[in-house]
């Protein structure tokens, strides 16, 4: 999505208001849990849905 709008990490963190590093943790699919109100802000940012930027991996 970040490519689709143009935008860079850098600009979204300033927009969201979340630093860098936890955006780069989300982006590399290693973070465990994300707040809704998290989810909201880069969702409203990047004019999206949460399944537009959301992916389920089962473990098993």
């Amino acid at each position: 999505m970040l490519a689709k709008r143009k935008m860079s990490l850098t600009e979204l963190s300033e927009r969201v208001g979340i630093t860098i590093a936890n955006l780069s943790v989300l982006k590399s699919g290693k973070a465990r849990a994300i707040r809704f109100s998290t989810l909201e802000a880069i969702c409203k940012e990047l004019n999206c849905k949460p399944g537009d930027i959301l992916d389920f991996e089962n473990e098993f």
